[in-house]
């Protein structure tokens, strides 16, 4: 669910070289830079703790406000009779849902099944990490309950496909398990400002993904599953409002730092955090997991430069004014960047070719890519 790699290439992204983990997985990560924010810059976060208490951690929902899965969920409380009556509904639901269909919603809960691995990136990155794993900056506290919120995702989608019968959990579980073993590799160096920019985008790409999902359920006639796609976007609808308050307010602090931060994520492409996935089978589950997310309209590269495009405009960077040399560069990169990606995918839907592949997810059966 991100840009191909022959698209990024193409534009001119520095693709680092990459190495092979030696084990079952056959997973390729990048050779990682790391700590390459100049240490001063760390000040820079401290410096907005007080703007971060006002303006970030009134963003967090109160949990006894919030949605739980059960909530969304058949009641296993109720009599054996009644509960096996709402499991039966389900499955009746999602009976017809297209196999293609099935992928991307593995593909997503998987995604959010490797919070762990989320959580400990975000506390890597300098200048805003949990240190003690109950610290008392907002920047943990922030972090901690994001991460809270964020676990019932996996959780909802997970028992929701488990009951449908429709999936091989057993392969879904294995494909989790290499991802967190394996963990996430996002290219942003321990740099708070890359990072912030990630989820920025990232957060953006969810809500529109999962988004995307809900309506499609909703017209194949399961409500139930549009109803908790649409709840888990709106979740990451609230999350993307938070990192896109952080960014905009390094901008207004220290803009030539934020707008290089900005076109180094570009430069690289923004891949999503499961990109590592792998289930013991297919090297490349998630390029093929992508081409279906890609053909059905889940998320497309439209939707990539479409992101792209919001957040220029949120951020104001076309008129953006002082920035150094480089960090004029930087705004002119990205600024002319959505509209080479739209007419570099256009190239590549001319020479596409249509073939079939056979997913674990759901017993080996085919899908077009």
């Amino acid at each position: 669910m991100t840009m191909s790699m022959s698209i990024c290439t193409q534009l001119g992204a520095k693709i680092p070289p990459r190495c092979y983990l030696m084990d079952q997985s056959k997973t390729f990560l990048n050779l990682q830079k790391t700590h390459s924010m100049p240490p001063e810059k760390k000040e820079v976060f401290k410096s907005l703790d007080k703007w971060a208490v006002k303006n970030l951690l009134p963003l967090i929902k109160p949990v006894e406000k919030s949605w739980q899965p059960h909530d969304l969920l058949p009641d296993s409380s109720l009599p054996a009779d009644e509960f096996i009556d709402q499991v039966k509904a389900l499955k009746d639901r999602t009976a017809e849902l297209p196999d293609d269909y099935l992928v991307v919603l593995v593909g997503g809960m998987i995604t959010e099944e490797a919070l762990p691995t989320y959580q400990t990136w975000v506390n890597g990155l300098d200048g805003i990490g949990d240190e003690t794993g109950s610290s008392l900056t907002p920047w943990a506290i922030w972090t901690r309950s994001w991460t809270a919120e964020e676990n019932r995702h996996g959780d909802l989608l997970k028992t929701y496909l488990y009951l449908s019968g429709r999936v091989d959990m057993r392969m879904i579980e294995k494909t989790i398990h290499y991802l967190i073993g394996t963990g996430v590799d996002v290219g942003t160096e321990n740099n708070a400002y890359m990072g912030f920019v990630y989820t920025s985008f990232q957060e953006r790409a969810t809500f529109v993904t999962h988004g995307n999902i809900a309506r499609m359920a909703k017209e194949r006639g399961d409500l139930v599953l549009a109803q908790i796609c649409g709840t888990i976007a709106a979740d990451e609808k609230r999350h993307k409002n938070a990192y896109v308050r952080i960014v905009e307010k390094l901008l207004e602090v220290d803009s030539s730092e934020t707008m290089m931060a900005i076109a180094n994520m570009m430069r690289r492409k923004i891949t999503m955090p499961a990109h590592l996935m792998h289930d013991g089978q297919d090297p490349r589950l998630f390029d093929h997991y992508s081409a279906v997310a890609q053909r059905i309209g889940v998320y497309s590269t439209d939707d990539y430069a479409d992101i792209l495009e919001f957040l220029i405009r949120r951020w104001k960077l076309e008129k953006l004014e002082g920035l150094t040399s480089e960090g004029q560069r930087a705004q002119e990169f990205v600024c002319k960047l959505a509209p080479r990606i739209r007419r570099l995918q256009e190239r590549l839907d001319l020479r596409a070719s249509k073939i079939n592949h056979k997913f674990s997810w759901i017993f080996n059966k085919e899908v077009s890519l």
